[in-house]
């Protein structure tokens, strides 16, 4: 270490250190776990992070039974309107959705979705229904600020044309579920997963908007440290969740037969 008045840092030889030992730790560690799991079955800690509205929704049904089926696995789940950005070293999952930027977490996917823009039958009868995506550039928006992302820029894209548009929110929060909420009650257009608004967009709460521009995906993942040597309880966990959207995710099912009443 070098230690200075203000701060203690490593030095090149106590970061390999600390990158090698963290590897030969996390060897033994599943080394222990397989040799107890040989002998006892499922066991050890399971820690996994999620967004609020997704894990309310989603999440804790699967670890709950997760639970029943394997009673000597602990498990600890955590919500977080920043699941990326709240010390995502400390869980061994993290759920996220949407695109993985610069990050040294392995990717496994659980279920596709979509983002989808929206807003409510009466904010459509006040303000008229857009055009074009330039046209939300000027009309009241809505925006869920999570993972610290850049949540006044919206992106659409129709065959090869790609058009980036910076909204003007007359209203920002971390809850995906007030936004929405503001939403149907006529206060701005939202930018949503499709497993957040479907039932509203079923129940004629709101209604999709430019339906001939695609926002990118924002698929659901599960997010690890490593891809090879998993210990057998997150291999599990994930499978878990995985079968929960198999062989078609309750959102998409309930997008189809709106589509297919109209």
């Amino acid at each position: 270490m070098d230690r200075s008045a203000r701060q203690l840092q490593f030095t090149d030889e106590g970061e390999l250190l600390c990158r090698r030992g963290i590897g030969i730790i996390d060897q033994f560690n599943v080394l222990l776990e397989e040799l107890h799991a040989r002998r006892h079955g499922m066991v050890g800690k399971l820690t996994n992070n999620a967004p609020f509205g997704f894990g309310r929704r989603y999440v804790a049904s699967v670890v709950a039974a997760f639970r029943q089926r394997y009673p000597e696995v602990e498990i600890r789940m955590t919500l977080s309107d920043q699941p990326l950005v709240a010390s995502s070293d400390r869980f061994d999952l993290v759920i996220h959705i949407g695109e993985l930027r610069s990050s040294n977490l392995i990717s496994h996917y659980i279920a596709p979705n979509r983002r989808i823009a929206c807003a409510s039958p009466g904010f459509v009868e006040r303000h008229g229904l857009p055009e074009h995506p330039s046209d939300l550039a000027i009309m009241p928006t809505i925006a869920l600020h999570e993972n610290n992302e850049d949540v006044t820029l919206w992106q659409f894209r129709q065959r090869r044309t790609t058009v980036n548009i910076r909204t003007q929110p007359v209203l920002i929060s971390n809850d995906g579920e007030v936004i929405r909420q503001w939403a149907a009650e006529g206060l701005g257009i939202i930018m949503r997963s499709e497993w957040d608004v479907a039932d509203a967009l079923a129940q004629g709460m709101l209604v999709q908007l430019l339906p001939d521009w695609k926002p990118p995906d924002a698929n659901v993942v599960a997010l690890t440290h490593q891809s090879a040597g998993l210990p057998e309880r997150i291999r599990a966990f994930m499978g878990m969740m995985q079968e929960q959207f198999r062989p078609h995710s309750p959102w998409r099912l309930r997008l189809r037969d709106l589509a297919s009443r109209k």
